[in-house]
């Protein structure tokens, strides 16, 4: 199913209950303020009988309008089946974005036993001939019907995700099809579940403290907490961001930095069981059958159809083309590196496990700074008070913290979102803080999309999760600059889905194009350059002092620090991933010489035996960026152009985010991404912001 129907969850159904007359709270209507999810009531045995129960009243639904006797219209075939099933996404959202952040080896085999189900269900409305007749002949008069610009958004969108998901095969390739998406479906949750166990199974205790060498007092701090939170004496490093990254950027000693980077990039890649490698194989293989059943080329070609860049060869075209810009500058980038490294006294060629070290002590030669000085100017709170300042500033939303609202674990908060007529917009959960059950990295979620169907007005609920520096027994949650620019990015896709005001479920905040989502998130990382703003928040956590202008200027002139080795390393990703998409025939043999291959012309280092990208690279195999990799350095072309605008006309202007707000985050997918763009920015987008800012010009 699609999304949610915005009214589904107030009404009692005989479903409802379990076996003993016991309530199922992710069966009844949500009773918290908003009707959030009741995160404190739901149990591990609840989500069995709910999925079950919700997927029967599901097809109850859709069965209803197959069989309305009316003539199928827009309202009673393409609407009503947008708001189908909506008690099932509800809980499918809250049940996977569990998954996701507050797992446990129960809720993993849950994931395993119902996505099959779920796979049969979704296939069995897409393949239903009598539902597609319906959605076709709607189709087939849509030139005479009297519809807005969202609602043949949503016709378009709709008729085209029965064809994409195989309305049109004759019955044997139903069954083929139907066999390939259940497959996929569980091994995408197993690649998942993989690089978590090999994330939480490493870990690097340091007993001597003479191997902290280098290590600032906060890394050292954070480990020490790490290892007494495990009864284990010494000093504690493991996987997670706020722990390897430092690690690798500061450590003395060589062996330990090379110790634990190979295990960071040798995650499921050691024959055991958490192995990804065969998983992948299947992966694409089946990728590729299920686009040629369907008509494609390759996966590539049928992901790229409902993309901006439309097709793999403008994908390639566009990787090639920055990939000739920043090659030549990376190339001398490193040559520095090296040079430098071998200056301070050391021998050989710098590994991966050593650039990081270097570069860092480089850039503090160069512009005399490190991210350790800003550190104590990025108090979580005090960012936390600096983004919601923006926030207002922009588009006049005030958050308030609700300690009423439920929470999945004590570190997360809840706040609601006012306008500027103190109208409630969304609610916001923030979840900061790496945990065993929560994957890496950081993204934003909705546990409720924002919809409006006659009048009956759905705000949405937004969840931001990241893996952020933890407090220590003497320390608050001091964010590098790094992390800050993160928060930014999460908190503008949280914005897309808050500010969204749509018609439908089905094209209401983040339901874009995949290579226009990044633009809401990566355009509002520029104002972690902006003085006017910093102003706002960033003070010394000990002395209360600003961030001096000095520093400031140093941040920004290290923005552009080693940006073509960085584009180059965010292109061989790109590559690698239209290497496994863009292809007719599954990958045989060796899947490192593959991944050499593909990203060779990118590729600065010697190759490191035992590492491999892809049996972690979750984005492509079980975080759906299949194909659209790629986004990432599309909508920094998007978000440089479209910032230029905010410089030339200054960073608040309320005139130009107004615009930016109405022509983008309020619209959602509701009509072409670049339509959309062309109204905020009044022409097409060009490279020349985006070489500008990294200084590739």
């Amino acid at each position: 199913m699609t999304k949610q129907r915005p009214t589904h969850t107030d009404s009692p159904n005989p479903l409802l209950w379990r076996g003993q007359g016991e309530a199922n709270p992710l069966l009844n209507p949500f009773p918290g303020i908003h009707k959030t999810a009741p995160f404190k009531s739901v149990k591990i045995e609840h989500y069995l009988p709910a999925f079950d129960a919700a997927i029967e009243e599901a097809r109850k639904e859709v069965q209803e309008i197959i069989d309305n006797p009316a003539d199928p219209d827009f309202i009673n075939t393409i609407v009503a089946l947008d708001l189908a099933g909506e008690r099932l996404e509800r809980i499918k959202s809250i049940f996977f974005n569990l998954n996701s952040a507050e797992t446990c080896d129960e809720m993993q085999d849950i994931a395993q036993e119902i996505a099959p189900k779920l796979s049969d269900f979704g296939n069995d409305i897409t393949l239903n001939e009598q539902l597609f007749a319906r959605i076709n002949k709607v189709n087939n008069r849509r030139e005479s019907l009297v519809l807005n610009t969202e609602e043949k958004t949503l016709l378009e969108k709709t008729y085209r995700r029965f064809v994409r998901n195989g309305a049109n095969l004759n019955e044997e390739d139903k069954a083929k099809y139907r066999e390939i998406t259940k497959e996929l479906s569980q091994l995408g949750l197993k690649y998942q579940q993989n690089v978590l166990a090999e994330t939480n199974a490493f870990e690097l205790l340091i007993a001597d403290n003479k191997d902290l060498s280098g290590l600032p007092v906060s890394v050292v701090e954070l480990a020490a907490q790490t290892a007494k939170e495990k009864n284990k004496e010494g000093w504690l490093f493991n996987l997670q961001y706020p722990s390897y990254v430092p690690f690798l950027k500061y450590a003395d000693n060589r062996e330990l930095r090379e110790q634990i980077f190979r295990a960071s990039s040798s995650r499921a890649n050691h024959g055991n069981e958490n192995d990804n490698n065969e998983i992948i194989k299947r992966m694409v293989e089946l990728r590729i059958e299920k686009a040629h059943l369907l008509g494609f080329r390759t996966h590539a070609a049928y992901k790229l159809q409902e993309r901006m860049a439309e097709t793999p060869e403008k994908v390639t075209l566009f990787l090639n083309d920055l990939h000739q810009e920043s090659k030549p500058f990376a190339t001398r980038e490193f040559a520095e590196v090296q040079e430098f490294a071998e200056k301070s006294g050391f021998t050989g060629l710098v590994q991966r496990w050593d650039w990081t070290y270097y570069s860092e002590k480089l850039k503090s030669e160069k512009y005399n700074f490190t991210e350790e000085e800003v550190k104590p100017y990025f108090q979580l709170e005090k960012v936390i008070e600096g983004v919601f300042g923006l926030a207002k500033r922009l588009y006049g939303l005030r958050l308030q913290e609700n300690k009423d609202i439920e929470v999945y674990h004590p570190e997360v908060t809840a706040y609601e979102v006012f306008d500027e007529n103190n109208v409630f917009v969304a609610v916001l959960y923030l979840d900061f803080f790496p945990r065993e059950g929560k994957r890496s990295g950081a993204w934003m979620t909705d546990y409720r999309p924002q919809s409006n169907v006659n009048g009956n007005s759905v705000r949405p609920h937004i969840s931001l999760v990241t893996n952020f520096s933890k407090p220590t027994e003497t320390t608050p949650s001091l964010l590098t600059f790094y992390e800050l620019t993160t928060f930014l990015h999460e908190f503008g896709h949280g914005l897309h889905g808050m500010l969204s005001q749509c018609q439908f479920p089905g094209t209401s905040g983040t339901n874009v194009y995949w290579d226009f989502v990044e633009l809401p998130s990566q355009i509002h990382e520029n104002w972690a350059y902006e003085k006017e703003w910093l102003d706002t928040f960033a003070v010394h956590y000990q002395t209360g002092g600003r961030l001096p202008e000095e520093l400031i200027r140093k941040i920004q002139d290290a923005q552009k620090f080693q940006a073509a080795y960085q584009m180059e390393r965010q292109l061989s990703f790109a590559m690698l991933d239209m290497a496994y998409h863009h292809r007719e025939l599954p990958v045989d043999g060796d899947l490192k010489a593959f991944e050499m291959n593909a990203t060779a012309s990118t590729d600065l280092f010697e190759p490191v035996e035992g590492s491999l990208q892809s049996t972690a690279f979750s984005h492509i195999f079980s975080g759906g960026y299949d194909a659209g990799y790629y986004s990432y350095k599309w909508a920094e072309v998007l978000d440089a152009d479209a910032f230029s605008v905010f410089q030339e006309k200054g960073i608040f202007d309320c005139e130009t985010a107004d615009s930016f707000r109405k022509n983008i985050l309020e619209k959602g997918g509701s009509e072409h991404p670049m339509n959309l763009y062309k109204s905020f920015r009044g022409q097409e987008p060009t490279v020349t912001a985006l070489l500008k800012r990294n200084g590739l010009t």
